[in-house]
């Protein structure tokens, strides 16, 4: 057993961020932030606040505000929106640490791979809350998925899972993480109708026929778009989604969005700052849905001898 704890690096301190340092760093990991302006100079002063239980609670963390190339951590989590991951890791791509753990809503790996290389490990938070002030309110709802991209579980994968395992953290090991991403996309980007023109709607607006009606189509389109390119849809639950009735999509999206914390999520600050990333995984869903599906078919129809 390695007594020396893994040392850790979260580019970025954001809600999913902090959240991921707060866990480590009360497991006893060797944790350090990268942060920049406002926010690392609150971290710096205030330690990491977050809100548990009635309680606003500080916690000291280490920050830097610039990665050196020779400061080599076991694991770098790169927990920051769609739109920013190619510029994030453009800017760490000279470190010399060997496995960079993206946090990243996504459709392909492409991009990635040219600036990082096999270095990249892609993930997705099991996470979710808003920044109140400089407050964390954010907590853990599902796993932690992540794997290999081509599938196989390496030695790094079983070492992350003992990392999760050691925060307390449930966690899922894919072989087809890019299916997990591509069918979390097609989820997470219907979140752009609870956008306005001037950032986002009411509580009461994004529970109404109108909004939900939109959303509910785009999930049984989306979902049937994945089917059809000859992507899996999963988890499980997605795909279920996918099939369910139109109003009963509507009937479970009203029900989440009566809760506090979902309306946080949805429809928070930090919701508010995500919209360039909302629309361009929207974008960049269709573009690639319906460049596969023109591959998947005429690579599977076999045309009729004369």
């Amino acid at each position: 057993m390695n007594i020396n704890p893994r040392r850790i690096l979260i580019v970025g301190a954001g809600v999913i961020g902090s959240l991921y340092a707060l866990r480590f760093v009360q497991s006893g990991m060797d944790v350090t932030m990268l942060a920049r302006g406002k926010r690392l100079e609150v971290l710096q002063r205030n330690g990491l606040r977050y809100y548990d239980n009635g309680t606003i609670r500080q916690l000291p963390v280490k920050t830097i505000s610039k990665l050196a190339d020779n400061d080599i951590y076991d694991f770098i989590f790169v927990p920051v929106r769609y739109d920013q991951a190619e510029a994030t890791l453009s800017e760490i791509r000279q470190n010399q640490s060997t496995t960079i753990v993206t946090l990243i809503n996504t459709v392909g790996y492409e991009p990635w791979l040219e600036i990082v290389g096999d270095r990249l490990l892609p993930a997705f938070p099991g996470a979710g809350g808003d920044l109140k002030g400089d407050v964390l309110h954010a907590q853990f709802g599902s796993k932690t998925y992540f794997g290999e991209i081509n599938g196989q579980e390496s030695e790094r994968v079983k070492e992350l899972a003992g990392l999760l395992e050691t925060a307390d953290l449930k966690y899922e090991i894919l072989v087809d993480m890019h299916a997990f991403h591509v069918s979390h996309a097609a989820l997470a980007a219907v979140n752009k109708h609870f956008y306005t023109d001037d950032g986002m709607v009411d509580p009461e607006t994004a529970r109404s026929e109108r909004i939900l009606s939109k959303l509910a189509a785009d999930i049984k389109q989306n979902i049937r778009l994945v089917e059809q390119a000859g992507i899996k849809v999963i988890p499980a639950e997605t795909k279920s989604l996918g099939d369910l009735p139109e109003k009963e999509i509507i009937s479970q999206y009203r029900q989440m969005l009566s809760d506090d914390f979902v309306i946080d999520v949805k429809l928070g600050n930090k919701a508010i700052s995500r919209k360039a990333e909302i629309l361009l995984l929207d974008e960049h869903l269709h573009k690639k849905l319906s460049n596969v599906a023109y591959y998947f078919h005429s690579h599977h129809s076999s045309p009729r001898k004369k």
